[in-house]
Order: C-alpha cells, then sequence, then structure tokens
C-alpha cells in the first residue's frame, strides 16, 4: 500500500522483500541451492556466532536445508542445523545483502538506500564492504589483477 508525504509525492514499501522472494523462487524453480549474504553485525540478527567472519555469513536457505522458512515484509525466519543442532535463525530484511544460486553464482546484491541506511556511493567512499557481480571482465572500481572470470562471481570489495 503506497502512501503520500508531505510533497504529495507517492512513497512506496521496500522492495526488498519483493525482490528476494521472487529470486528465492526463481533460483529454486530452476533446480538450484540459494544462499543469502547477511551482514550479522545488523541489529536484531540472530545466527550461529560462530560461523561469523568479518562481521557477514553465508546461509543455505534451501527447502532441504532449512525448516519453517518465512520471508515477510519485515524479516527471514527458519530453522536449521548447525553443527548437528537445532538453531533458529531471524534475519530483520535490511541486514540481507544478497540472494544468489551456490551451482552459477545468479541472484541480486541489495543496498541500504531504501531503509533509510548509507547510499552505495557513499558506502564505497567510506571503504564498507558490498557486493559486485562481476561478468567475466575486471570493473572499474576493482583492482584485483586476476584474469577476467568466465562466469559470474560474487566477491566482497572494500
Amino acid at each position: 500500500m503506497s502512501t503520500h508525504n508531505p510533497n504529495n509525492e507517492p512513497t512506496m514499501t521496500p522492495k526488498r522483500p519483493y525482490l528476494l522472494r521472487a529470486f528465492y523462487e526463481w533460483i529454486v524453480d530452476n533446480g538450484l541451492t540459494p544462499h543469502v549474504l547477511v551482514d550479522a553485525n545488523y541489529e536484531n540478527v540472530v545466527v550461529p556466532r560462530q560461523y561469523v567472519k568479518n562481521g557477514s555469513i553465508v546461509l543455505n536457505i534451501s527447502p532441504g536445508a532449512v525448516h519453517s522458512l518465512h520471508m515477510d515484509n519485515d524479516a527471514v525466519t527458519f530453522s536449521a542445523r548447525f553443527n548437528g543442532a537445532s538453531f533458529s535463525v531471524y534475519l530483520p530484511m535490511p541486514a540481507l545483502k544478497a540472494i544468489y544460486a551456490r551451482e552459477n553464482q545468479q541472484g541480486a546484491s541489495f543496498y541500504d538506500s531504501e531503509y533509510g541506511m548509507e547510499e552505495p556511493a557513499k558506502a564505497k567512499e567510506s571503504a564498507t564492504e558490498r557486493l559486485e557481480v562481476v561478468e567475466g571482465h575486471k570493473t572499474e572500481d576493482s583492482n584485483d589483477p586476476t584474469p577476467p572470470r568466465t562466469r559470474p562471481t560474487l566477491r566482497v570489495v572494500k
């Protein structure tokens, strides 16, 4: 449902939850394994902390890996087994940075502007980590001397 701000411009709810659900369905429908990249330091994130690296965690959210998966406009919740123990995971929508297929890295990355946080350009200037899709070529802001890749991959860029 859209609302109006004082300038009579329509405002809309964030698109991230809708895109996340659509990409999840697309990945699963194609028989691939959906993974999400999560900012584990975001407020109220509940993940097994022993698997957090550099403030982030990648989680397999495929139907066979999780139980009671629920994606609404505010958060993603599910339970999963980590090292044999059941764990209830809570991911507020702004903490989700990307969703992609494990097998080919196709998916989407998300920026924080719709949640009132930094714009991507400001994040880049402040050396905040962001996710970038590399499509078989070296990007402008990459200092990586490795040769071009032949298929899309995800990498964290500072």
